[in-house]
């Protein structure tokens, strides 16, 4: 009889010990994603939405730290002009933008 129960409670308690296992692997998958993944997915999405309102006239930040306006946009490069001289425009890669400012309207 004894030899039954100590067979019985040594099989439940390796059951518990793999469902603490699972608990945590699944409770550092879940801190993984609210620390690390979410956050960067926020962050592209953000930075998505900006390349998408650069438009002609708007003055940017790059990513080296230069203010610039953008001259003319395509696909995935921007032409920006820097400083007063007028000759000095460099074509871009869009992600290269950091922060933009809207050019101010008339209206």
């Amino acid at each position: 009889m004894n030899f039954l129960l100590t067979t019985a409670a040594s099989a439940s308690g390796g059951t518990m010990g793999w469902g603490f296992i699972i608990g945590y692997i699944v409770l550092i998958g879940a801190l993984m994603y609210f620390m690390a993944i979410r956050p960067q997915k926020k962050q592209q999405k953000k930075q998505q939405e900006l390349m998408n309102s650069v438009e002609t006239g708007d003055s940017i930040l790059t990513t080296s730290g230069f203010y610039g306006v953008v001259i003319d946009i395509t696909d995935d490069t921007v032409i920006v002009e820097f400083g007063n001289n007028k000759n000095c425009r460099i074509p871009m890669q869009k992600s290269a933008i950091v922060d933009v400012e809207k050019a101010k309207s008339d209206n």
